[in-house]
């Protein structure tokens, strides 16, 4: 397999971070998006909306990450990531729909912001990604992960974005769970850490 990624990318790392995990080897084939590569009728040819990760599987093309995730544990038949249940199911759907929503216009904007000079305001979107973390601390007040009593792709998809919060001046030290919760990620067999940035709260760390 082959995965089109961006180091700085929270998206591209949540696709890395779940091949890693898993144990799957395969060819990181790095997309400058500074350089505009992403955009080059070669790439497009790849993913049409010019987005990283893109996962060549043997010539299956899968985009956006949080399908990459559901893709990977489907073709695995890992049901101890992606739950096959009514309840379980839906409870992993719930948490990337707040991947793709609350933490990208949250979080992962203010990252944005800091990293590659993004026109968000700063202060609506750290704002948002303190509305999240509080519904999260709370989420996780009598669990240690997000869906059921192990890891799943819920939480893998929430990683990037939270742990590097603090570059986009979003203070974690509030949330001792949501903390606990990306250490114990951290923990797992097959980690890799997401490329860091010395910006916002990050630059004095």
């Amino acid at each position: 397999m082959k995965l089109y990624h961006y180091p700085l990318s929270g998206h591209a790392h949540r696709a890395r971070l779940f091949m890693s995990l898993l144990g799957i080897p395969h060819e990181l084939v790095e997309v400058d998006l500074k350089s505009g590569a992403h955009k080059t009728p070669e790439f497009l040819a790849l993913n049409s909306f010019g987005q990283v990760p893109v996962l060549d599987d043997n010539g299956t093309m899968i985009s956006d990450s949080n399908a990459i995730l559901v893709y990977l544990a489907t073709k695995l038949g890992r049901t101890d990531w992606l739950p096959t249940d009514a309840k379980g199911a839906a409870g992993v759907q719930r948490w990337l729909s707040v991947a793709a929503g609350d933490v990208a216009f949250g979080p992962a904007a203010a990252r944005l912001v800091t990293v590659f000079g993004a026109k968000f305001n700063p202060e609506d979107v750290i704002g948002r990604a303190h509305v999240l973390l509080k519904r999260l601390e709370a989420h996780l007040a009598d669990r240690d992960w997000v869906v059921g009593t192990g890891p799943t792709i819920a939480d893998v998809a929430l990683y990037s974005y939270l742990s590097s919060a603090p570059e986009g001046n979003v203070d974690l030290s509030a949330y001792p769970r949501v903390n606990a919760l990306l250490r114990r990620i951290e923990a797992l067999p097959g980690f890799v850490p997401f490329a860091k940035t010395a910006v916002g709260l990050a630059a004095a760390a």
